[in-house]
């Protein structure tokens, strides 16, 4: 048997602080998430108490102003932590990417007093958040949701239901997008809703084909009365923050699939070098190898092309199309590696003695989440063509 050990991803990083902290999420992924991984995603546990060691450690603000408890960290290097994080276990990778974009329309939107008031214990004081935009009848077509919020006095009531909400029953605050005016995008409106509001309940998580361990819920709110203090940015200004976000949201989505990608290169290399067949490792057939190196590439590549849209953004530059791009190529080549590693594993690959067929399993709803593929593309020949005429 090989007595190789997976090296860890050589990283190029702005500075030492981000090398410490790269180190330090390596350090609590190894002992705290990777080895409860497989067992708790098989219960469809969430890891809650995980999520309180990272706000503890300042891991789920680390984009956000330091005023507020974030780690004003570029996001070059907060998509490094992300992928180190969905390597270990993609129910934490994804739900710390979700937590962040949950969070951005107050963070980026909100008054300085909301700021002040709320952003706090979002970012560093153990709060956990979701983001609903999706509904049963607009899930690509978002601009047609239909929960509506009235204004009465000084409140506004909300009432609808939102579908595909990652934390769904379990967050402690929702940011919510409801219909405040007419048709189209221009009527919709983001509010902060606090997790255990009057009227506000989820039903039971879908049952999932992988991602168990994150539930996934309708949310409903049934007359939910929220002050217009909780109103983020101006009436009518939703859809547009909502879709910022998700510019962003959709590189944390691009960075997991790549940390997915690379756990299930390693588990097919460690087990290439492991496994002997005709008296020789399998990793020393051409056509195993040569698997191999097509699956690193697209790994390295997908990396290149999430940091090159986080430096953009990171100097202030439009970044939209690349960041579609990003989740375009970053989730495909997580549905090819991991296909690839189960193949790499042969037989063993199909049991849940290893952890290939999780991947695999997990890999596929990368493609779907935050706008599926097809709507990256849409996106994408958007900036090359222009819009469609219709």
């Amino acid at each position: 048997m090989s007595d190789r050990e997976t090296q860890p991803v050589e990283r190029q990083l702005p500075t030492d602080e981000a090398r410490d902290l790269l180190a330090l999420v390596r350090d609590i992924a190894q002992r705290e998430i990777a080895p409860k991984a497989a067992e708790e995603e098989d219960a469809g546990r969430f890891p809650r108490e995980v999520f309180t060691l990272l706000s503890e450690a300042g891991l789920l603000g680390l984009p956000y102003d330091p005023e507020y408890g974030g780690g004003e960290q570029p996001y070059e290097v907060y998509l490094q932590v992300l992928e180190e994080l969905a390597a270990a276990r993609l129910t934490v990778g994804l739900g710390v990417s979700v937590h962040t974009l949950a969070s951005y329309a107050l963070a980026t939107h909100g008054t300085k007093q909301q700021q002040v008031e709320h952003l706090p214990a979002m970012l560093g004081g153990g709060l956990l958040g979701a983001y609903c935009l999706s509904e049963p009848s607009s899930g690509s077509d978002a601009a047609s949701l239909r929960t509506r919020a009235v204004r009465d006095g000084d409140d506004w009531v909300l009432s609808g239901t939102k579908a595909w909400i990652t934390h769904g029953g379990i967050a402690d605050f929702y940011t919510v997008m409801a219909r405040t005016g007419a048709d189209g995008p221009r009527g919709i409106t983001a509010f902060l809703v606090p997790g255990d509001a009057e009227g506000l309940s989820a039903a039971p998580p879908e049952k999932k084909m992988g991602l168990k361990g994150s539930p996934t819920a309708q949310v409903h709110l049934d007359g939910v009365r929220v002050p217009d203090e909780r109103r983020i940015g101006e009436e009518g200004q939703g859809f547009g923050i909502a879709l910022s976000a998700l510019d962003s949201g959709r590189l944390g989505i691009a960075a997991c699939a790549i940390g997915v990608a690379q756990a299930a290169l390693d588990q097919a290399v460690t087990y290439a070098t492991e496994r002997r067949q005709f008296g020789h490792p399998i990793a020393d057939f051409q056509g195993l190898r040569f698997l191999l190196a097509d699956m690193a590439t697209q790994i390295e590549a997908g990396r290149a092309l999430y940091l090159a849209a986080a430096r953009l953004k990171d100097a202030g530059r439009p970044f939209a199309k690349q960041a579609a791009m990003a989740k375009l190529h970053c989730t495909d080549t997580a549905m090819r590696v991991t296909v690839d590693a189960v193949q790499v594993l042969g037989g063993y690959g199909y049991t849940a003695d290893f952890p290939a067929e999780r991947y695999m399993r997990e890999a596929k709803v990368l493609q779907i989440v935050e706008g599926t593929n097809q709507i990256q593309r849409m996106v994408i020949a958007r900036h090359l063509a222009g819009p469609e005429s219709r």
